[in-house]
């Protein structure tokens, strides 16, 4: 899951630990904010100025960096946890990938593969994902580099459990979750925790791999954590987005300390 409510939250939540599915499951929902108005008072621009809609459309696109910085986020192949959508943090068992959860693994290692372009290879400590990584390092060439900041959130006493059975023991817990960031399950991490280490994680990549294209495999609530990072997003958008297991996702971080995301949960190398 990610740092405050992150979508896919636990590798294992509602729906294999996806927040976006935990807050269907509870029956949340909220209409998105509505975009800024548009200013209909301003003044025709001169012929030799662009309008103002076009220079602000163009002032928010970065201008191509070579030193641009992208980090390609793949979230591990199932587990049976995942399959059983049980919350699966950093707290309890350590699963490893599932029979599909291989296979996923190599569709997506072939599809980065054909993708080119990566150059390292970086994982969280936890199993699922360290296979998930070894699967595509292996056909890139390249060797996996473990950044124990990317590991899921701890889910405490929520570990191994589905949706309905935190909701029938841990009713009071699970609400303040949907409401606060800073809420935790018993002995686990809250969003606002996991959201410190993977900002963490993610500045020492940017510092480390500057200029270069990093593959990184991660779960749920590390990768919702930095999409919504880069796009200063609040951190109820956590449970807006859609991870799937085995999916891409990528975000540019440029020199002038903006950010891009180009993809989101690309699924379509898993496409029978």
């Amino acid at each position: 899951m990610s740092a405050g409510r992150p979508v896919n939250g636990p590798s294992g939540g509602a729906s294999g630990g996806d927040p976006s599915q935990a807050r269907d499951a509870a029956g949340a929902a909220a209409a998105p904010a509505p975009g800024p108005a548009a200013d209909e008072t301003a003044e025709p621009a001169s012929a030799e100025a662009p309008e103002p809609a076009a220079a602000d459309r163009a002032a928010a696109v970065p201008a191509p960096d070579a030193a641009e910085t992208v980090l390609v986020l793949l979230r591990h192949g199932e587990s049976a946890l995942t399959a059983q959508k049980r919350f699966s943090g950093s707290g309890g068992s350590d699963p490893d990938l599932s029979e599909h959860g291989r296979w996923q693994a190599g569709r997506a290692a072939a599809e980065l593969a054909v993708r080119g372009g990566v150059q390292a290879v970086v994982s969280s400590p936890l199993a699922r994902c360290r296979q998930t990584a070894q699967a595509a390092a292996d056909l890139l060439g390249l060797d996996v580099t473990v950044e124990p900041g990317l590991r899921e959130t701890d889910f405490g006493a929520w570990e191994g459990l589905t949706f309905a059975e935190v909701r029938e023991r841990f009713p009071a817990e699970l609400d303040a979750w949907f409401t606060s960031a800073d809420a935790a399950p018993s002995g686990g991490e809250s969003f606002t925790e996991v959201a410190r280490r993977v900002a963490a994680a993610r500045d020492a990549l940017l510092d480390r791999h500057r200029g270069r294209t990093v593959l990184v495999v991660s779960h749920v609530t590390p990768i919702t954590t930095l999409v919504r990072l880069a796009l200063d997003a609040p951190p109820a958008a956590l449970f807006r987005m859609a991870v799937g297991p085995a999916s891409l996702s990528e975000v540019a971080y440029y020199a002038d300390g903006n950010a891009s995301l180009r993809e989101l949960n690309g699924t379509a190398h898993l496409r029978p």
